[in-house]
C-alpha cells in the first residue's frame, strides 16, 4: 500500500508549542514562592531600612548564596562527567583558616582573604590531580577529601570553634552593599564572570564535548586533561568563597559543621537546573534557580511550622523525581510513544 498518498496527520496544538528554556525551573520556582505566601503573610513585601532591602525574598537571596556557589562550580564539575563531593568540606577548611587568620592578627585583609582562597584552590586542584591526571573515579577521589578535609579543617582550628571579632570581614558575610545583602553581590559577581569565561571563550565548549564524549573530545585536540582539570579547580575556588562567606556571618569557624551536606544542595541544584549526572550540556543560570527552589522549599517547610528534619525528605523525593525523569530509558519510552503517535 503506497502510503504516501495518505494525509499527513497534523500536530496538536501542544506539538507547536516550544517553550523557552529554563521554563520548567522558573514555573517551579514561581511556584514554590506562591505556596509560600499562602503560608506566610507578606511574604512579598521587601522594605528599606538603614540602607538594606528586608523581606523574606531578600532572605531567601542571601541564605541560598554559599549554595549558588557551589552550584557554580558543581555545574562545571558534572558537566564534565564528574562529581565533587568535597566542596562542604573545602568550605570548612577556608572558613578554618580565614577566622585562624583574623584571630592570629599577623596579617592583612587582603593576605587573610588571599590565603583562604587559595585554600580552597589548592583543594580544588588536589581533586583536579586525582581525577584528570591520576585517572581516579571522580566519586572516589573527591570522597577522600570529604572525609579528609574535615580532619584538616580541624587541625587548623586546633579542634575548636574559633571565633573572632573583625568589622570588615563580618561586613562580607553579614553587610550590605547597593540594598543587596553582600553574600548576594558576591553571589552575583561571581556568577557572572564564571558565565563570561565560559561563554566568550572556548572552555564553555570544550567543558561540553568533554562530557558528551571524551575520547572525541580528545581525537578533536581538546586537552582534556587541563580542561577536566580546571573544572575542579574553579570548583574549590567557588566553596572557598562560600566558606568566607558562612564564616564571615557567623564571626568564627566550626569545622564540624561548617558546610555540612551543602554538596548534596548543590548537586541537587544543579540536577534541578537541568544538567544531566552523565555530563554533556549545561546552564550556570538555571542551576542557580535550582538553588532558590531549595531554599525556598526549606523556607516554607519552616514558616509551616513542619519540622526541619523535612527538608531532607523532600530534597531526597526532587532527587528522585528528577532522576527519573531524566532517566535513558524512559526518556527513550517517550520517544517512541511520541514517535508511534
Amino acid at each position: 500500500m503506497n502510503t504516501s498518498i495518505l494525509p499527513k496527520k497534523s500536530p496538536g496544538p501542544l506539538g507547536k508549542v516550544k517553550f523557552p528554556t529554563g521554563s520548567p525551573q522558573i514555573a517551579a520556582l514561581i511556584i514554590v514562592l506562591l505556596v509560600n505566601s499562602m503560608v506566610a503573610d507578606n511574604f512579598f513585601s521587601i522594605e528599606l531600612q538603614d540602607g538594606r532591602l528586608f523581606g523574606s525574598l531578600i532572605d531567601i537571596l542571601n541564605r541560598c548564596a554559599p549554595v549558588a556557589l557551589l552550584s557554580i562550580g558543581m555545574t562545571l564539575v558534572i558537566a564534565t562527567g564528574g562529581i565533587d563531593l568535597s566542596v562542604g568540606a573545602v568550605m570548612a577548611i577556608s572558613g578554618a583558616t580565614m577566622a585562624s587568620l583574623v584571630r592570629g592578627g599577623e596579617y592583612s585583609l587582603e593576605m587573610i582573604l588571599l590565603i583562604s582562597v587559595a585554600s580552597g584552590v589548592l583543594c580544588g586542584l588536589w581533586n583536579g590531580f586525582l581525577v584528570a591526571i591520576l585517572k581516579i573515579q571522580p566519586f572516589v577521589a573527591t570522597l577522600i577529601l570529604m572525609v579528609a578535609g574535615r580532619g584538616v579543617a580541624q587541625l587548623i582550628t586546633e579542634g575548636q570553634i574559633v571565633t573572632f571579632s573583625n568589622s570588615a570581614i563580618s561586613w562580607i558575610g553579614s553587610g550590605s552593599f547597593l540594598y543587596l545583602p553582600t553574600p548576594v553581590v558576591i553571589t552575583i559577581i561571581a556568577a557572572i564572570l564564571i558565565w563570561l569565561l565560559t561563554k566568550k571563550t572556548a572552555l564553555g565548549l570544550f567543558i561540553e564535548s568533554v562530557g558528551i564524549n571524551i575520547r572525541a573530545a580528545k581525537n578533536a585536540g581538546v586537552n582534556t586533561t587541563v580542561i577536566v582539570l580546571s573544572t575542579y579547580v574553579i570548583s574549590g575556588l567557588m566553596a572557598a568563597i562560600a566558606g568566607i562567606i558562612v564564616a564571615a556571618d557567623i564571626k568564627g569557624a566550626d569545622a564540624n559543621n561548617a558546610g555540612l551536606w551543602l554538596e548534596m544542595d548543590a548537586i541537587l541544584a544543579v540536577v534541578i537546573g537541568g544538567t544531566s549526572l552523565m555530563g554533556g550540556r549545561f546552564n550556570l543560570f538555571l542551576a542557580i534557580i535550582g538553588t532558590l527552589i531549595i531554599q525556598g522549599v526549606n523556607t516554607g517547610i519552616l514558616l509551616s511550622g513542619y519540622q526541619p528534619q523535612w527538608n531532607q525528605i523532600v530534597k531526597a523525593v526532587v532527587v528522585l523525581t528528577v532522576l527519573v525523569m531524566q532517566s535513558p530509558a524512559l526518556l527513550q519510552k517517550f520517544k517512541r510513544g511520541n514517535h508511534h503517535d
